[in-house]
C-alpha cells in the first residue's frame, strides 16, 4: 500500500502541485508586470509577494528531487502555460486607457458623430497620407470598450485604417459620462445615475 501512495506522490501529484504552482506564479509575474506598466503601485508588490512564494515552494520541491525528470517537465509546462493563462487574465480584465488612431480618406462625420452620441471625445486632424488627403480621428477610450467602438468603426467606416496604444497616465478628457478617470491609481469608478 506504501508503495502505491510512494508512486501516486512522486509520479502524478508532485508534478501536477508543480504545474499549477508554475500556472500559478508566472500568471501572477505577467499580471505584476501589466500593473507596473499601467502604474498601478499598490498592487505590484502584492502579487510579487505572492509570485515568489509560489516559486520558491516549486523550486524547493524540485531541487528536493533532481534525479526526476518529469519535476523538470511539470515545471517548464506551467511556465509556458502560466503565460499563457496570464495573458488571457490580463486580457479579460482591460485596464486602463487605450489612444485609437483612425485614418480615413473618407470624411468620417458619420463615425465621429456617432462617436461624439456614444459620449466619446474625439479630435480630428486634416493630413496628407502616401495616398492623398486623410483625416485623422484620434480617440482615448477605455480599454475594455474598444470591441464596442471597433464595431462603430466596422459599420460607419469598414475601409478605415486604426491603430491602438496603451495610455499610462492621461490628465483630463471626454469620456462617456458614467466614468471618472483615476491617474494616480490606473483604475476608473463608475457613477450610478
Amino acid at each position: 500500500m506504501s508503495i502505491d501512495l510512494n508512486f501516486w506522490m512522486t509520479w502524478i501529484i508532485v508534478p501536477v502541485l508543480i504545474f499549477v504552482a508554475r500556472i500559478a506564479d508566472v500568471s501572477l509575474g505577467t499580471l505584476r508586470i501589466v500593473f507596473v506598466s499601467k502604474g498601478i503601485k499598490l498592487l505590484a508588490p502584492i502579487l510579487g509577494f505572492f509570485e515568489v512564494i509560489i516559486w520558491l515552494l516549486a523550486v524547493s520541491r524540485i531541487f528536493e528531487n533532481l534525479d526526476n525528470w518529469l519535476y523538470f517537465i511539470s515545471y517548464a509546462a506551467g511556465f509556458a502555460m502560466g503565460n499563457y493563462v496570464g495573458l488571457l487574465i490580463e486580457e479579460r480584465l482591460a485596464l486602463g486607457y487605450v489612444n485609437l488612431r483612425i485614418i480615413t480618406h473618407l470624411s468620417g462625420e458619420e463615425l465621429i458623430k456617432n462617436l461624439i452620441d456614444e459620449g466619446y471625445g474625439i479630435t480630428l486632424v486634416d493630413a496628407k497620407g502616401s495616398m492623398g488627403d486623410v483625416s485623422i480621428i484620434f480617440c482615448v477610450i477605455k480599454r475594455n470598450d474598444y470591441k464596442q467602438v471597433a464595431e462603430m468603426i466596422k459599420k460607419f467606416n469598414p475601409n478605415s485604417f486604426y491603430t491602438i496604444e496603451d495610455i499610462r497616465f492621461a490628465n483630463q478628457g471626454v469620456f462617456p459620462s458614467k466614468t471618472v478617470f483615476k491617474p494616480l491609481t490606473g483604475f476608473h469608478v463608475r457613477k450610478g445615475k
